[in-house]
């Protein structure tokens, strides 16, 4: 058997159900049914005794099976399989939801294993859809006499739970992975990564990870092969990442001439004094700028940590920084100024930007452009400080062309073709997570001088995220808030207390102040229907009935709402009717356009909005200094990164801001969870915590960076990062194209996707 042959060829028996299935979870060949891994295994070390069992519980037990029977439920009509098991010290029902065929596979008086979830019901607890394994007759009293002598090392961890959809179960998948590793289709696997970094870091082989990570003979067996997975993932992101950096200091840069006073006096502008972890960016920043080739950084720090500023000041270095001789290409004798570009990711974001930079520059004979895709603005700086002026974006270009307007602030209308700058020396990217190699290509004039880069984000994220994903950038962290900024309240609203704090945000508002809500949904749905195609999870591999679109449902189809999530459009009018029916109240979600939602910020902005409902849609915001409210719905269902980001849209002010986290969770467990809003010091150490809590694949976005869950394990591991990142570095620097490694190459591009290799 050959790792390129067809599923269909190799498996003929397979029927239309499991043909489908197969190219549902996108498994074709041989060597995709290889790599698709076990989610968990089922441990015979954690069998509980039935008698110990409570709802809610993904549970093993042992027993022997009877009252085995086929049936349609009543009212829906979906075919069942029942039956019962029993142990020394109890009994409990069986149900298999849609898989009735299940209870024809095993006989009544059969001793099996059986791995589902504890569910309550009307009538008691029972068993719902688990998997089940044949065992041979053994003792089942107690632990100790579980296992036969010499028996327990073949039996102790023996079964692998595999990502299913309707047709194909993880048994389907066992018997198939036997099959393929019986016919030799590993014999001739060569391994993508250097022998050398296998050994040095005590890693299996590909070959031995692929059987070790499907049969493993222990628990230890299972965790050396994910880990080298893990490794070979973060491994194959790092090398692209080194790879684009090393690339783009190919290129030559405008040296910024740096000088300590002029530096001092500019920040002396702010209506604040600067942290210490401004103080020590702003340095390190002016550093990688003085040298010869392009700075690639990531300035990542909390809403209202004042990066503006550091971006500010780092721009000001740039316009006042003239190019010598030695920056420019030969024959070139037109020394204008260096200009700066300024990206923000919506057009009100970039206009407040560009008022804020008026405000910073007006002292300086310096002109400031904006430019968006609906229109252009541009400051002449000798006429009128304080504001700015319409004019066509013909003469807007043409004055950022002949270098007349050293800052251009805009959305990503800045990279057009039609944008052409005269000395491009710095870019600022607030909040691009995607400005990735393509769009920084567009930057790098044709005489090969690049500007210096500096990206930045207000999205908490671990440590060791940040180092993957951004591995191309050196990271700069902004750890503290200005003084003078107080601190957010924060309270955790349980439904009791729900009308006291509608009375105290009645306060502010009469005050003047404006007020977001937040809710998870936009429209009202108390039911929803699970999709004929949507890929199912063994129970306990992820939260409960969630499949891989983030979906809920259950093998009844029709899905109850339990904690009656909140909507926008809903929430909207039942505040504006019950709660505050004497203040404008406006709607923001994803499913608007963009100039509608641009339209109802812009109203909000200017006060004409008094309550914003929106989804988490404004986490990536504006400043909307009047804005000291914040309530959010459903806090349970966010991360608590996702949470301390959305809470910091109303940090804006000098103002006291609040807070109010509505909680509907009824777990001790959830709601000390959301307490850490009250008590971590800042977004980074709430990322962290989530990392812990809710696991890698539950941090918001993470999807967005194609690394998959096992990738994601890797990601709790720092010490994995950082190895990953320093043998990439290595092998990057000495063999830049890896024409050595030609395996490890095409694994590379294949895991990548845009990848720039020659």
């Amino acid at each position: 058997m050959q790792l390129s042959d067809k599923l269909e060829t190799k498996f003929p028996k397979l029927d239309e159900n499991q043909k489908k299935a197969l190219r549902r979870l996108g498994l074709f060949s041989v060597a995709d049914l290889l790599f698709h891994f076990p989610v968990r295994y089922s441990d015979i070390s954690v069998v509980m005794k039935i008698s110990e069992l409570m709802p809610g519980d993904t549970a093993t037990v042992y027993g022997k099976v009877s009252k085995l029977k086929t049936k349609k439920a009543f009212r829906s009509k979906i075919p069942m399989g029942e039956g019962e098991i029993a142990d020394l010290s109890g009994k409990i029902k069986i149900i298999w939801f849609n898989q009735a065929y299940l209870a024809r596979m095993i006989k009544n008086g059969d001793t099996v294993k059986l791995t589902g979830k504890v569910t309550a019901s009307k009538s008691g607890i029972y068993l719902a859809n688990p998997e089940f394994e044949k065992m041979p007759d053994m003792p089942i009293d107690s632990h100790d006499t579980l296992f036969k002598k010499g028996e327990e090392k073949e039996l102790g961890f023996s079964y692998p739970i595999y990502a299913e959809t309707r047709g194909i179960t993880s048994k389907w998948f066992y018997h198939a992975i036997e099959k393929i590793l019986k016919e030799r289709a590993l014999d001739n696997l060569e391994d993508h990564i250097p022998e050398d970094i296998l050994k040095k870091y005590h890693l299996p082989t590909l070959k031995t990870a692929l059987v070790w990570i499907h049969k493993p003979k222990n628990i230890k067996d299972a965790e050396s092969a994910r880990k080298r997975f893990a490794f070979e993932e973060v491994f194959c992101i790092q090398l692209e990442r080194q790879h684009d950096k090393h690339e783009y200091k190919k290129n030559k840069s405008f040296q910024i001439k740096t000088n300590k006073g002029e530096t001092e006096e500019f920040l002396k502008r702010f209506p604040f004094k600067p942290t210490k972890s401004q103080e020590k960016s702003i340095k390190t920043i002016l550093e990688d700028m003085e040298k010869t080739f392009p700075m690639s950084r990531l300035l990542e720090g909390d809403v209202g940590s004042g990066k503006t500023a550091v971006a500010a000041t780092a721009s000001y270095m740039t316009v006042n920084t003239r190019p010598t001789r030695t920056d420019l290409p030969a024959g070139r004798q037109d020394f204008g100024n260096l200009q700066v570009a300024y990206m923000a990711p919506t057009e009100i974001l970039a206009t407040q930007h560009f008022e804020s930079f008026i405000q910073y520059f007006k002292h300086l004979p310096i002109n400031i452009g904006l430019i968006t895709g609906s229109g252009c603005r541009k400051f002449p700086s000798k006429i009128n400080p304080s504001g700015w002026t319409n004019i066509s974006r013909t003469q807007l270009l043409k004055w950022v062309a002949n270098g007349e307007i050293p800052i251009l602030i805009g959305t990503h209308a800045l990279i057009q073709k039609s944008v052409k700058f005269k000395n491009l020396a710095l870019c600022v990217i607030d909040e691009q997570h995607r400005f990735g190699t393509a769009q920084r290509r567009k930057l790098v004039r044709k005489d090969n001088i690049a500007p210096h880069l500096l990206s930045m984000t207000a999205t908490p994220i671990p440590r060791t995220l940040a180092l993957t994903i951004y591995g191309d950038l050196d990271l700069s962290l902004l750890e503290e808030m200005p003084e003078g900024r107080k601190q957010i309240i924060t309270e955790i609203i349980t439904p009791n207390k729900r009308g006291a704090t509608y009375e105290k945000i009645k306060e502010e508002l009469q005050k003047g102040r404006q007020l977001y809500v937040i809710c998870p949904r936009i429209f009202e749905a108390d039911e929803q229907q699970a999709e004929p195609n949507e890929i199912f999870y063994p129970r306990g591999s992820r939260s409960a009935g969630e499949g891989r679109s983030g979906k809920k449902f259950n093998s009844a189809k029709l899905v109850k709402n339990p904690l009656e999530v909140k909507s926008v459009t809903a929430e909207a009018k039942r505040l504006k009717k019950e709660i505050f029916p004497e203040y404008e109240i406006g709607i923001l979600h994803s499913k608007m356009s963009k100039q509608k939602k641009e339209e109802v910020m812009q109203e909000f902005t200017e006060g004409k909005i008094n309550i914003l409902c929106a989804t988490s849609v404004v986490e990536v915001g504006v400043n909307v200094p009047n804005a000291t409210i914040i309530i959010i719905e459903g806090a349970e269902r966010f991360g608590l990164a996702q949470l301390h980001q959305l809470r910091g849209r109303v940090i804006r002010s000098t103002h006291q801001a609040y807070c109010y986290v509505f909680a509907d969770a009824k777990s001790d467990k959830t709601v000390e969870r959301l307490k850490a809003l009250k008590t971590a010091k800042n977004g980074f150490e709430l990322a962290e915590l989530d990392l812990t809590l809710r696991g890698a694949g539950e941090l918001g976005g993470t999807k967005q960076w194609g690394i998959t869950d096992l990738g994601m394990e890797a990601i709790k591991n720092i010490k994995m990062v950082e190895v990953a990142r320093l043998e990439a570095t290595r092998l990057i620097n000495e063999d830049p194209e890896l024409t050595k490694y030609p395996l490890l190459k095409s694994k590379v591009k294949e895991k990548a996707g845009e990848f720039h290799f020659e």
